[in-house]
């Protein structure tokens, strides 16, 4: 007979509250408490969910004829940050299909032309930076994101229509863990912003508007779905919008690069070096030590057995991102920063996941990530060897019960000068 074990149980009607207070340490808290990497608990209105962490959960958690996505993510998410019918509420052969779309974006020669891009949106913007008083990094990169991720996927943008469209994106993440107004002006930039693609979209079918055909925009535009017909409109705008909005929400990381930059000076003496080698290793530590994704859920597709508990069909069941990262039988001193942890590391699809694991081509492991690791590359490499500032006095905590965290100033830099090439 298989073995099964009683989980601990996070004792309460309702722990969503908690949840939001907690933010990032919820699942670990409770980890800790209980002493296992698995736990029950009820959220969004008192619904079970199975908590769960470290490597062999995020291979059970990625194992496709276990789980599935769809009606995972509360309809709150799917307002501001997925959209509805999104790749990342799919399962089965529409995500494979669509997925294999994604993918075929991220070539070797469609990284190095974002390398690029990202580039020369940097060197135009610092000259504005050069008589600011206050120069905010967050804010400076969602900007040049905007920018930069819109020209990468093809998608035309007004001068005048920069500002309006980078605080959208902006809002799309910002809004998605967050209550009140936030969370409204999340929804609000989701309709704003579905709409304006969707009339490129109409334009590009139409012949008004004419890209070339390796860009994003393009390759959503015809692609046909399994059943050999073209994707809907509003839904060419949500997928064109899970290209865009994950490249501007990059600034996050950036921000924090700053941070750990400021906080461990040593490190910026080793960048200085000018070391390929060394600016990845400090773009994967910043990835894994700071706050970005706290947890991901899924729902049990049928009913399994797994580490003694028995998953229900229709569990539903949260990965803990965060505490993976963080988890001490995988890391070593977990809360030091230390960038030399990534040195002649093996890939490991299962224990390092800040957005998410498993296979990128078979799974909903972002599409995206090789992205993120070129435009934080480039961006943090600039701030190290392309200016000098200085860094003032300000708020630079970060709240564990904010998503995603932030530093609070947004990271301030002053007195901007620009290296001069040698």
């Amino acid at each position: 007979m298989p073995y099964r074990e009683q989980i601990p149980v996070d004792k309460g009607f309702d722990n969503t509250l908690k949840l939001l207070l907690e933010g990032y340490n919820f699942i670990t808290n409770r980890r800790n408490r209980f002493g296992r990497d698995i736990f029950e608990t009820r959220i969004l209105g008192g619904k079970k969910a199975i908590c769960i962490a470290g490597e062999d959960a995020v291979k059970i958690f990625y194992d496709r004829e276990k789980f599935i996505r769809k009606g995972a993510a509360p309809k709150r998410i799917r307002q501001t940050l997925f959209g509805e019918h999104a790749i990342q509420t799919t399962d089965g052969d529409t995500h494979q299909y669509r997925k294999e779309l994604f993918m075929s974006l991220m070539t070797k020669e469609r990284l190095e032309d974002m390398n690029k891009i990202v580039k020369r949106h940097l060197d135009h913007t610092v000259d504005t930076w050069l008589d600011q008083k206050n120069v905010v990094v967050y804010d400076e990169m969602v900007q040049v994101l905007t920018k930069a991720a819109c020209e990468w996927a093809g998608v035309p943008i007004a001068k005048d229509d920069i500002r309006k469209r980078a605080n959208a994106l902006q809002a799309l993440f910002d809004g998605a863990g967050a209550l009140g107004s936030r969370h409204f002006k999340g929804r609000v930039a989701r309709n704003a912003t579905e709409g304006w693609l969707k009339q490129i979209v109409q334009q590009v079918r139409d012949g008004q508007i004419e890209v070339p055909q390796y860009t994003a925009l393009y390759q959503m535009c015809w692609f046909q779905d399994t059943n050999g017909t073209l994707l809907h409109e509003q839904l060419v705008a949500v997928e064109l919008l899970n290209i865009l909005r994950p490249i501007v929400a990059v600034a996050v990381y950036i921000t924090f690069g700053a941070l750990a930059l400021s906080e461990h000076p040593e490190e910026k003496e080793k960048l200085l070096l000018g070391k390929d080698e060394y600016l990845h290793l400090f773009v994967e530590e910043v990835r894994r030590y700071y706050p970005f994704f706290p947890f991901l859920m899924a729902i049990v597709r049928e009913d399994f057995l797994w580490n003694g508990h028995d998953f229900k069909k229709g569990n539903l069941v949260l990965l803990d991102i965060y505490g993976t990262n963080h988890h001490e039988k995988l890391w070593n001193q977990p809360y030091t920063f230390n960038p030399e942890r990534f040195k002649g590391r093996e890939d490991n699809f299962y224990d390092f996941i800040p957005q998410g694991g498993g296979d990128y081509y078979r799974g909903h492991r972002c599409p995206g990530e090789w992205l993120t690791l070129e435009v934080m590359k480039v961006s943090l490499d600039f701030l190290v060897n392309k200016i000098n500032y200085d860094v003032p006095k300000q708020e630079l905590h970060y709240s564990m019960n904010r998503i995603p965290s932030l530093p609070k100033s947004g990271f301030v830099i002053q007195n901007v000068t620009k290296v001069l090439a040698e």
